[in-house]
């Protein structure tokens, strides 16, 4: 069945000219099908042992202090009092859950895993719906956005590429991709009604909870919707005034959020730069296989000219290519609301292109080589599942192993309590209860967090006074100690447990 493909204004299920089904379109629709339901599956495996690898640990600790004190619950990875944008709608949730049924905070990470993986699989089919019929469309679109990315994997926080999700499915960045689809489908949907000022309310309301929950995936959220708002043919003259009452909601949400300033962050970019550089290298690598999905713009863009995904794609851009010309490098978390648009594309532009039925056919054949492609370049995430020794030496080599976690000083170390750590240690301590003299993670809100730092390097220097190193225990009230194999700690302390890896626990008399 060939359906064509419906205008931004006219909802989908009610346009295109139909033919009889065939066979070739029938196994096309069954493979599509089949091939989303594996990724599905490998993604629930990976939910069921949640592989540390990432930013678990901060989530870990965010969820720890909402559980212990959900109303003043402080910084979640220092023993300071300051406000932390971690601190979101979706996380005061899982704090609840945690709170109030006595779950460890990983079966809770587990829970909401599973929950931002359905919430972002429904918010796809609903978002495919507003732009296809067709019944393959959703199963085509979640394979692109998956696997319609390069031959070198991108893993980070807010990008859908397989290996990526694969590690970040139980961050809120996974969840808040979900409620973007959602958005966008009700936009979409209150536009095509032309319905009155009171129906935008509830997406103003939506679109600051979804900035509160990930300020990044926020950014895409908020591209995608102002495309939304641009591609709709003949707004009617209650869309203004509608679309203006929604954004005031939305910035009465975000200003009266009580756990962070979201303003506030407007001045944290400069600290960012850095760190965020490294998403405009390797570009040809990292992103050539959507080179498909932008020819499928530029056809559906001769088709229609304010075709949604166009004007996506051109919005998204514009922001990304701002932030590498101005050297704003955090701007490149805006990549996918550039990607998300011409993936989605590559799949609708098969099923939905018009064309002779040789051009459909040369699509097709593209979409599949391209998604094959891709899928062997993600293959690495069976690696979270998949034990050495099951796979080809060539598929192993893609392998990243987990890390083993910091469970092994919890007989003794209580949470609340002050651990002297650094590195790999810094970031994975506190998922368990204990706080950190220095944040893993860079902290806008932590007015102190150079000199912590500083104080952590002195530490474990080769060669500081074991009076510094007192000094520096008491002023930041540390109790514990986590040092690497060979890592100076100084003489005085009491060697309480070895990590499966060498690294020693220490008491601090």
């Amino acid at each position: 069945m060939t359906v064509r493909r419906s205008s931004s204004a006219a909802p989908a299920a009610r346009t295109g000219a139909c033919r009889a089904p065939d066979r070739p379109a029938a196994v096309g629709r069954a493979a599509a099908l089949v091939a989303a339901g594996l990724v599905l599956v490998l993604l629930v495996l990976v939910i069921v042992r949640l592989p540390w690898l990432g930013d678990l640990g901060m989530h870990a600790a965010t969820v720890q202090r909402l559980r212990h004190s959900p109303l003043a619950p402080g910084n979640p990875l220092v023993d300071a009092d300051t406000p932390s944008p971690y601190y979101s709608p979706w996380m005061l949730l899982l704090g609840t859950v945690a709170r109030l049924s006595g779950l460890s905070v990983f079966v809770v990470l587990r829970l909401a895993a599973a929950a931002g993986l359905a919430l972002l699989v429904t918010g796809v089919w609903r978002y495919v719906r507003t732009l296809s019929a067709h019944r393959a469309a959703p199963a085509l679109a979640l394979l692109s956005l998956l696997l319609l990315w390069g031959t070198t994997p991108l893993r980070w926080s807010g990008f859908l590429g397989l290996e990526s999700l694969a590690l970040t499915v139980s961050y809120p960045s996974t969840f808040t991709l979900g409620l973007a689809f959602h958005f966008w489908a009700w936009l979409t949907g209150v536009l095509r009604r032309e319905a009155g000022w009171p129906a935008w309310l509830g997406p103003g309301a939506l679109w600051a909870v979804i900035l509160l929950c990930h300020q990044f995936s926020g950014v895409v959220a908020t591209v995608g919707a102002a495309a939304t708002v641009l591609a709709a043919r003949r707004p009617g003259r209650a869309v203004w005034p509608g679309l203006g009452a929604g954004l005031l909601v939305g910035a009465g949400v975000l200003g009266a959020w009580p756990y962070y300033d979201f303003f506030a962050l407007f001045g944290a970019g400069s600290g960012l730069e850095a760190v965020h550089r490294v998403l405009y290298e390797q570009p040809v690598a990292r992103f050539w296989l959507v080179l498909p999905g932008v020819a499928a713009l530029v056809a559906r863009g001769r088709r229609e000219r304010r075709d949604p995904l166009v004007v996506f794609f051109a919005l998204g851009t514009a922001v990304v290519a701002a932030g590498w010309l101005s050297g704003h490098y955090s701007w490149g978390r805006a990549l996918p609301a550039v990607l998300i648009p011409a993936q989605l594309a590559a799949a609708l532009e098969v099923v939905g292109g018009v064309g002779r039925r040789r051009l459909r056919a040369g699509w097709t054949a593209l979409l599949a080589g391209a998604l094959l492609l891709g899928g062997w370049a993600q293959a690495g995430a069976l690696g979270y599942v998949v034990p050495r020794g099951a796979l080809p030496a060539v598929v192993e080599d893609r392998y990243r192993v987990p890390w083993t976690g910091y469970h092994w000083i919890t007989p003794w170390v209580r949470y609340g309590d002050v651990v002297m750590a650094e590195g790999r240690a810094a970031r994975q301590v506190p998922a368990y209860g204990p706080y950190t003299v220095a944040p893993g993670y860079p902290d806008f809100f932590l007015p102190d967090e150079a000199r912590r730092r500083a104080a952590t390097g002195v530490y474990f220097a080769e060669g500081t006074p074991g009076a510094v190193r007192r000094g520096i225990e008491r002023e930041y009230g540390v109790r514990w100690v986590v040092a690497g194999p060979g890592e100076p700690a100084g003489a005085g302390l009491r060697v309480v447990a070895r990590g499966p890896e060498g690294e020693v626990l220490y008491a601090v008399p």
